[in-house]
């Protein structure tokens, strides 16, 4: 057996759930996304989606998706920098940019690879990035590949962030980079006192709205639009696999930043553009999202009455400000055990396990959509009350 065989083969954690009859990831649907899902052949409440706005079925989406396909094909065939760049793509990055008050977007093929490009393209040696221990791994990653002196402070903790800021050189370019709703744990970042900081310190902000757009802010802009400080920000990351019903993943800012990343950014030179199915979902779910405020309106009538029920019933939720709820476990084997619970109950919940949250803090992440009613609510939290009491999470 060869090293790398050797090594792999140490790696027992999946075998080791599967085992256990308890592994609950790549559990297949075969059905459309929605609130109601087919697996193994039962329905079951999806609580999993990131579909915030419940648009990934919507008819006007799949008939634009379907339009555009006719109109230019299944794909592409070559990146935005050469063949690849279609008059819709053109549209999208317009749109878009008008919608969350920047110069200028640009469109990438998915949001993972917004973070992975853009970061290392706007930082070199001599700089800094200085990122919440809880960003995304797409900031991980794209840190990671860049030059620049890389620092980290405590999730959402500013003392801790002023401490980072205080340790770069003061005419070096220092570049704060944090999700605006963090995906596993629900809460904000504090934007108010990040841009206080960034004053104070001659800083940039760039900000991850993927979980925010649609959620906050008017008609959905953004967290960035909710706290009133977008001017503040310099650049506004964000994907359309939320809220926006489809792939693919943007960024906005500045006309010569935004055109900087056009010509270097290496995940969107190198990579193949997104295809016209995909851009012309994007558009029409955007359209929804402007046209109709009563999706977001719904989404939060039925996200208060979930964390009121969740919080009455005694569960830990921890500081979510949002339709992701974090139902904390604490323990690796627990979660795994109560997602397998939840699902034979009928309802579909992610578990939440080291390297994606810290090993005390193991949770399984309730998620809703604006099409969410309150009855499957009921439901579903009625169920997860008696999963937890099973295993003693819940007393």
């Amino acid at each position: 057996m060869g090293i790398l065989q050797d090594r792999l083969s140490k790696f027992r954690l999946p075998q080791m759930y599967m085992e256990r009859g308890v592994y609950p990831y790549f559990r297949e649907i075969d059905s459309a996304q929605n609130t109601e899902v087919m697996m193994d052949g039962k329905k079951v409440l999806m609580f999993g989606s990131n579909s915030y706005m419940g648009l990934t079925y919507d008819k006007r989406i799949i008939d634009a998706a379907i339009a555009a396909t006719q109109k230019y094909g299944t794909g592409c065939a070559g990146s935005r920098l050469l063949n690849g760049t279609l008059d819709i793509h053109i549209k999208l990055e317009k749109e878009l940019a008008e919608f969350v008050g920047k110069d200028e977007s640009l469109c990438f093929s998915t949001g993972f690879t917004v973070n992975e490009g853009v970061i290392p393209q706007l930082v070199g040696r001599g700089d800094y990035i200085i990122c919440d221990d809880r960003d995304h791994a797409s900031i991980v990653d794209g840190r990671r590949l860049s030059f620049a002196t890389q620092l980290k402070y405590k999730h959402n903790d500013m003392d801790a962030l002023e401490k980072e800021l205080q340790k770069c050189e003061p005419d070096a370019l220092k570049l704060i980079v944090v999700d605006s709703v963090f995906s596993m744990e629900g809460d904000l970042a504090n934007l108010p006192e990040i841009v206080r900081l960034k004053k104070k310190y001659n800083a940039s902000i760039y900000v991850d709205e993927a979980h925010g757009l649609g959620v906050f802010g008017r008609n959905g802009r953004g967290v960035c639009d909710h706290f009133g400080l977008t001017d503040e920000i310099d650049l506004i990351m964000g994907t359309f696999s939320k809220s926006l019903a489809s792939i693919g993943g943007f960024v906005a800012g500045d006309k010569d930043v935004i055109n900087w990343l056009r010509h270097n950014a290496r995940s969107y030179i190198f990579q193949a553009s997104n295809t016209p199915a995909a851009t012309a979902a994007a558009i029409e779910a955007l359209h929804i999202l402007k046209t109709e405020p009563e999706r977001q309106e719904n989404l939060w009538k039925i996200t208060n009455y979930a964390l009121k029920r969740f919080r009455d019933a005694g569960f830990e939720i921890g500081d979510t400000e949002s339709p992701i709820i974090p139902l904390y476990v604490r323990d690796t084997d627990k979660t795994f055990e109560v997602t397998k619970l939840a699902f034979d109950e009928g309802v579909f919940i992610n578990p939440v396990i080291p390297p994606a949250c810290h090993p005390q803090d193991t949770l399984v992440r309730f998620a809703l959509m604006a099409t969410h009613t309150q009855d499957q609510v009921d439901f579903a939290i009625d169920k997860l009350v008696k999963c937890f009491k099973q295993l003693d999470i819940l007393k």
